[in-house]
């Protein structure tokens, strides 16, 4: 006897792992310093002390709406280790299987208060070396990896270390019975010495069964331009996210329809809302690839460190859900705007009643949305229009939703 995979492709054996959370984080996590005042490095007198890292912010972001998430890791037995620890924790975050190293010493960084995308913008790490860099699939706990809902990866990981580059080749690679698997790309110019080595990426990405991938991104590491492209380069992966800046995100996903069921192409992807269907005879079934685009919000921009990773959550808040592929990309908008308009790379996100009623809006309200510092804090009824869009149905789980309950 099997059970649902979480892949949606293939049944799981009995002796699949039970999930006892619903997703679990790998990667590195980093003390992250950020100024009090705006200037260069080299001016700057003084810095708070925040946590930063893509991985445990998805895990953060995540457990505090509610969901239950680990992060695994390494950290040195410093004192910077002991913050991240008990930072990562406060979030609501398991942190048990996090690995202490004696040897190595926890990453920090430091980068200025402006925007990442001007020429104004530095960031320092202070990461070689790290404990996290020494992680390696030997002295990771699997039953610790395999138990939740979803595994969640970044590209990050990839680049710290051969032995990191070789425990996400073990992860990616396709297994009966192992939990969905998401992989952002998180592509770094500055840690790929060689950007020709950042192709690994796309290795890893089309083992992964949900790819998050910025179209800049797959551009400067892979040459690919547009989602469409981008989605044929990774044909293995269930479900593709393409985030396109400020015009907004595009989800491919894959479903299976008797043979003989066709479909007529309805709008274009680029619309607001708009779908797109292309279908491919597979053995007894049609394999439909569903385009669906949702335009970003308007934001009065803090700073766009951790939107990224805020986006995924969101995301991955939504599939948890079992909602429907237009409110999965209208969760990470939100969510990514609570980031953007935070200084810091955490940020609060909005409570779940407040992102579903934001989400339902009809297409025009959703485009009227401008949002400023502090708008997680307050009524979201004073923003929302009160005409919701019959067609967002934001309490139904799909039919071939792909994280069942194991």
């Amino acid at each position: 006897m099997t059970r649902p995979s979480n892949t949606g492709d293939s049944p799981a054996p009995d002796d699949a792992p039970v999930p006892d959370a619903d997703v679990v984080c790998l990667g590195e996590s980093l003390v992250t310093f950020l100024p009090r005042l705006p200037g260069r490095l080299a001016d700057v007198p003084s810095f708070d002390r925040a946590i930063g890292g893509a991985e445990s912010n998805v895990a953060c972001t995540l457990a505090r709406t509610g969901h239950s998430t680990r992060w695994i890791s390494r950290v040195g037995t410093d004192g910077f280790g002991d913050h991240l620890l008990a930072a990562i924790a406060d979030c609501g975050v398991d942190v048990g299987h996090v690995r202490r190293d004696p040897l190595r010493p926890t990453g920090v960084y430091f980068r200025t208060a402006g925007d990442r995308a001007t020429d104004t913008h530095e960031v320092a790490y202070y990461r070689a070396g790290s404990a996290a860099s020494a992680m390696t699939a030997a002295d990771l706990d699997p039953a610790a990896l395999h138990t939740g809902r979803i595994l969640h990866l970044s590209g990050i990981t990839a680049a710290l270390s051969a032995d990191c580059l070789g425990l996400l080749r073990e992860l990616t690679t396709r297994r009966p019975g192992r939990p969905l698997l998401s992989f952002d790309v998180n592509y770094r110019p500055e840690l790929w010495r060689d950007p020709a080595q950042a192709r690994v990426l796309l290795e890893l990405a089309r083992g992964a069964d949900l790819v998050f991938v910025g179209d800049d991104e797959a551009r400067d590491a892979w040459g690919l331009d547009g989602p469409r492209a981008i989605r044929e380069a990774l044909p293995e992966a269930h479900t593709v996210v393409v985030k396109q800046g400020r015009a907004g995100a595009t989800v491919f996903r894959r479903t299976r329809e008797p043979r003989g069921l066709t479909r007529k192409p309805g709008g274009r992807t680029g619309e607001p809302g708009g779908r797109r269907d292309a279908a491919t005879a597979t053995g007894g079934a049609t394999a439909t690839d569903t385009a669906t685009f949702v335009p970003a919000l308007r934001v009065d921009l803090v700073a766009a460190t951790g939107a990224g990773d805020a986006f995924a959550a969101g995301f991955l808040s939504a599939t948890l859900r079992g909602l429907p592929d237009r409110t999965r990309l209208r969760y990470g908008h939100l969510w990514a705007a609570a980031a953007l308009t935070v200084p810091g790379d955490l940020a609060t996100p909005p409570s779940r009643p407040c992102a579903d009623r934001l989400a339902a809006l009809a297409d025009p309200a959703w485009e009227r949305l401008h949002l400023a510092p502090g708008w997680t804090d307050a009524d979201a009824d004073a923003d929302a229009d009160p005409e919701a869009d019959p067609d967002s149905d934001t309490s139904g789980r799909r039919a071939d939703e792909e994280v069942p309950n194991r």
